[in-house]
């Protein structure tokens, strides 16, 4: 039974994969979708954002929040899940195909960019409920680049939105146990 599921969920990954490569690909969206992925390389948007924050002592916490995320977030989807379950990406199985960034050689499932863009477009929506939409739909572009550039399967994608929207939750579990002052200087120390 846990084969035939297995067998199912690829079918449908490929499905999807194919069927985006096939009639969504173009040159317009190529350029687009290339940067927006670019936005999510090491989490560069977030960090941006979390260092505005940081600087402004209103929101020092915010962006504090935001960093503890992050490398909560890469600990568990970089460190633990991607390791556990050893997925080959899509471009690497399908090795004809002729990417527009560089070929990945890191395992494929969770996406990284997208468990860590959910993760922490949760933090600044809990903070910023009005921005809640751009936030969320950032992450979201995001996580659509990887699928349309080839890197990851739907199912990749699909896991990094859950496991970086539980990574945000145990932040926040975290700074409910622990004192905020010693998360701020921890964090401003690895700055």
């Amino acid at each position: 039974m846990y084969l035939s599921i297995l067998k199912k969920i690829n079918v449908f990954d490929n499905y999807i994969l194919l069927s985006v490569k096939r009639y969504l690909q173009n040159k317009y969206f190529d350029r687009i979708m290339t940067l927006i992925t670019s936005m999510g390389n090491l989490g560069a948007i977030w960090v941006i954002i979390a260092l505005v924050l940081i600087l402004d002592k209103d929101y020092i916490v915010v962006g504090d929040t935001v960093i503890l995320t992050l490398i909560i977030s890469t600990i568990v989807g970089e460190g633990l899940v991607k390791h556990l379950v050893r997925r080959i990406r899509p471009c690497n199985f399908y090795k004809n195909i002729n990417m527009l960034i560089a070929r990945p050689d890191s395992y494929s499932f969770p996406s990284g960019h997208t468990l860590s863009s959910f993760a922490v477009a949760e933090v600044l929506s809990t903070y910023f409920s009005e921005y809640k939409l751009l936030f969320i739909g950032i992450a979201f572009l995001i996580a659509l680049s990887r699928i349309y550039l080839f890197v990851h399967y739907p199912t990749d994608v699909i896991a990094g939105i859950i496991i970086g929207t539980l990574c945000c939750k145990l932040v926040f579990v975290l700074l409910n146990e622990v004192d905020l002052a010693d998360i701020n200087g921890f964090i401003q120390s690895l700055i």
